[in-house]
């Protein structure tokens, strides 16, 4: 989610988690200790929220101290799932009872003594953990990837299991919080349900870590040559938007050709031309809708905007057609942040 900074009304994106008695957020999804924490006791919430009026999808979460907390989520439907979450946890608490959002961790009945995040950091460990290889299939290489086998065998070794049917468990458990991200078909497709278990105990189903380098390249049949990076991605969604440029804060018409693995945004003159004019690269961004620009002259009264801040920060703005086109774009580049490069 976005949240809004206690200094200057700045928003940064935050990896929040709600807790039964609160909300943690962290700076990224790896970090092993939060930025903060909201106790939810005696606290109340307020969505829609228009405090913000160029900001859309933004609920308050009011503390017990009378302080006022605000988020912003991508869509309708996410907000909507995050309010009734909490207030639903809200609810618990005032009547001492404990709350508990159905979980990847309770449906496969993960025991509650393991520590996810303690244990993704010791595969991670450069001596002891799950070693990341260069792995060639179906005439495409990964780069720092490993097997799903590799990942059974190192969990048994590290004695965090008792068997290999308690190892699929505990994978499973990591790839449904992000621990653990698919490459490839076969492990893509089983995390998407497509087989009888999220995760595959196979030497030939790849897996990698979210922050790692991971990258995969495509080589041709005919001369074996490794394809440009940017372009090697499957296509994903393409079509016309308009583009705030950096520098003049003018709109132009650009073609935009979503791509995954890796996890581009290019853009295009419309008019024509194979090389892109510039490209967004969306791992680790978020992506949310806007009512407005800020500092910036409106280009239509109809604004349908939404807004682009990538990993290191660099603010895009592009406005589709109609609100039903922005979901679109929003929620396909929200599902190639999550399995991209």
């Amino acid at each position: 989610l976005l949240m809004q900074g206690s200094m200057f009304n700045t928003w940064k994106p935050m990896w929040v988690v709600l807790l039964e008695d609160g909300i943690e957020f962290y700076k990224r999804k790896a970090d092993s200790s939060p930025k903060g924490m909201i106790p939810l006791k005696g606290s109340s919430i307020n969505s829609p929220c228009q405090d913000f009026g160029k900001r859309m999808f933004v609920f308050k979460l009011t503390v017990a101290k009378q302080q006022d907390h605000f988020f912003q989520a991508a869509y309708l439907e996410e907000r909507d799932a995050w309010v009734r979450d909490i207030k639903k946890a809200i609810h618990c608490i005032d009547g001492g009872q404990r709350f508990a959002r159905k979980s990847t961790r309770r449906s496969i009945r993960l025991p509650e003594t393991i520590n996810l995040s303690a244990l993704y950091l010791s595969m991670k460990d450069p001596e002891k953990g799950i070693k990341e290889l260069k792995l060639e299939k179906d005439k495409k290489v990964f780069n720092h990837c490993f097997t799903g086998t590799s990942v059974i065998d190192w969990l048994v070794s590290s004695n965090s299991i008792r068997n290999r049917k308690e190892g699929l468990m505990l994978a499973s458990s990591l790839l449904s919080e992000g621990y653990l991200h698919p490459a490839g078909d076969a492990s893509k497709a089983a995390a998407e349900g497509l087989s009888d278990t999220p995760f595959l105990d196979l030497s030939d189903a790849y897996y990698y870590f979210p922050d790692s380098g991971f990258f995969c390249e495509g080589n041709s049949s005919d001369d074996d040559v490794i394809l440009k990076e940017e372009f090697r991605g499957l296509v994903v969604k393409q079509g016309c938007l308009l583009k705030q440029g950096h520098r003049r804060k003018n709109w132009k018409v650009r073609k935009f050709v979503l791509r995954e693995d890796p996890a581009y945004l290019h853009y295009y003159d419309p008019a024509g031309g194979e090389e892109p004019l510039g490209a967004i690269h969306l791992r680790g961004c978020i992506v949310t809708a806007v009512e407005d620009m800020p500092d910036s002259k409106k280009y239509d009264a109809d604004n349908i905007l939404f807004e682009i801040i990538t990993a290191n920060d660099v603010h895009y703005y592009l406005q589709a057609a109609s609100s039903a086109e922005r979901t679109e774009w929003i929620r396909a580049i929200q599902a190639v942040t999550r399995t991209g490069k």
